[in-house]
């Protein structure tokens, strides 16, 4: 009888080494008992996607910062609402009329919040005017049309959100980067600028020698510092519609060039002062200026509705968009693809609320029709950088089981993960592991922050996974190859 109790423990021991202190796994004990946890957070679920059973889970109900995670649950949303072949257009119209050559009338660019209009993800050509494949499409468009003078203005039409580019949780830090570029009705090169810059020995100033595209209106004002650092930290800082930037930070010496990449300040201005530029090298005569639908309506100036459309040219699919917002942790594409759902929301009479606003109670609203809980969503952007978003890991991983077995956008979505090891925004996590080619997950990090969701697959099953830490107090690094060590030891 003894021997058989003793084999019984040995035989439990063996095969359920994970089960301590009342089923929290030994693996997840491991970390939190790090000294770098000390004070942090950590939720956690890994739920079996064929039946919706939970195999393992710490705090899965504590709200927290989830970062570029966020992206999962708007990214779903937009899959379910629009269709995976949905395709933002934008459009090319006017008004007035062409008589012998004369556009007499204005020439607009009606936006709907396509964020791949010229991005590089998609069409990397960005040298010269002629050479984007949409400036080239719209300047033969206008020729066939007949036009060789327009006596009107361009104007850029972006009314189909609101101003509001950024949301108001976004910290300083991030207004004028290249990760904090706003989302508007137009958009175009990934509302991108990249600074050139020439760095000499350390403690010197770096040089600005130029930036891509051409913006004639962009003022830099240079704080950067040369040093000999291990890690850069140089960053801008500005405010939308505002040509002024501010270059911060330390840059190693010696680099020509020396690449920092920004926010355009105005993409809708800078769109209709693009296609002017090119219009006039193939020789049509534009008399007025370029203009935005936001400078017209602050002048007291409501635009035309009377026009006629020219052209239209449409985006990729959004299962293609989706992939990019996922796997790159692309910032502009998942902000565009809240307020572009936000468009299905009618508000109250006398409400008054954002483009960010009206995408947030669209997918609030979708995921309780699910039947979700999502008393622990909450969401001030599309993309996840603002501080004040929160999430538990047991919605998503809720989320995440949905989407894998009852969704018809099911293979688009799962399809949107990087495979970590190779690709995307998790290529190093995990890599040279037993669980390269077996993990698609997308990452999410902010100062103190580190999470990862998506799906695992083992021994012939798929499971859900989701992990949120907050505030633990060591190098990202270090905490990284604990969840990497956590995860392996788990699956």
């Amino acid at each position: 009888m003894i021997r058989k109790i003793f084999t019984l423990l040995f035989i439990s021991t063996l095969f359920f080494p994970f089960i301590l202190n009342g089923q929290v796994p030994l693996p997840i004990q491991q970390l939190l008992n790090a000294s770098y946890m000390k004070g942090a957070s950590f939720s956690f679920i890994a739920k079996d996607i064929a039946n919706g059973k939970v195999l393992y889970s710490y705090d899965p109900d504590r709200e927290l910062i989830p970062a570029s995670v966020m992206k999962l649950v708007t990214t779903a949303a937009a899959l379910e609402l629009l269709g995976d072949d949905y395709r933002f257009a934008t459009t090319l119209e006017y008004d007035g009329e062409i008589k012998a050559g004369v556009l007499n009338g204005h020439l607009y660019i009606r936006g709907s919040g396509d964020p791949t209009l010229g991005s590089s993800h998609f069409v990397p050509e960005r040298s010269s005017y002629m050479q984007n494949a949409f400036i080239r499409e719209w300047i033969s468009i206008i020729q066939k049309a007949g036009i060789k003078e327009i006596n009107g203005s361009i104007i850029a039409d972006e009314t189909v959100f609101d101003t509001e580019g950024l949301s108001p949780k976004w910290v300083r830090e991030d207004l004028g980067s290249s990760y904090g570029a706003g989302s508007y009705g137009l958009n175009v090169f990934d509302n991108l600028v990249e600074i050139h810059l020439t760095t000499g020995k350390a403690g010197s100033r770096p040089v600005v020698k130029k930036w891509v595209p051409e913006i004639a209106s962009l003022r830099f004002h240079n704080y950067l510092q040369t040093a000999s650092v291990p890690t850069d930290s140089s960053f801008v800082v500005g405010a939308p519609f505002s040509p002024e930037r501010f270059l911060y930070g330390a840059v190693s010496p010696n680099q020509d060039p020396y690449l920092l990449k920004g926010d355009i300040p105005d993409p809708a201005l800078f769109l209709a002062e693009y296609l002017s530029t090119g219009l006039k090298e193939v020789g049509i005569k534009i008399k007025g200026g370029c203009t935005t639908s936001r400078i017209e309506r602050e002048k007291g100036k409501p635009l035309s509705t009377k026009r006629k459309t020219l052209y239209t040219t449409y985006s990729p699919p959004l299962k293609a968009i989706v992939r990019i917002t996922n796997e790159r942790s692309h910032n502009l594409y998942a902000d565009a693809l809240l307020k572009k759902l936000g468009l299905q929301y009618t508000p109250k009479p006398g409400e008054v609320i954002s483009s960010f606003g009206r995408g947030i109670k669209v997918v609030n609203q979708h995921w309780t029709d699910k039947k979700m809980d999502t008393a622990s969503l909450w969401m001030y952007d599309g993309s996840g950088l603002a501080v004040t978003d929160k999430v538990s890991a047991a919605f998503i991983g809720e989320l995440l089981t949905y989407m894998g077995t009852q969704s018809s956008a099911s293979a688009a979505y799962k399809a949107s993960f990087p495979l970590v090891g190779q690709e995307g925004s998790v290529r190093l996590f995990l890599k040279g592991s037993a669980l390269e080619g077996r993990a698609y997950l997308k990452s999410g990090g902010m100062s103190r922050v580190r999470c990862y969701a998506g799906y695992i697959q083992k021994e012939g099953k798929e499971y859900a996974i989701a992990l949120l830490t907050n505030n633990y107090s060591c190098e990202g690094r270090v905490l990284v190859n604990a969840l990497e060590k956590m995860l392996l030891d788990l699956f």
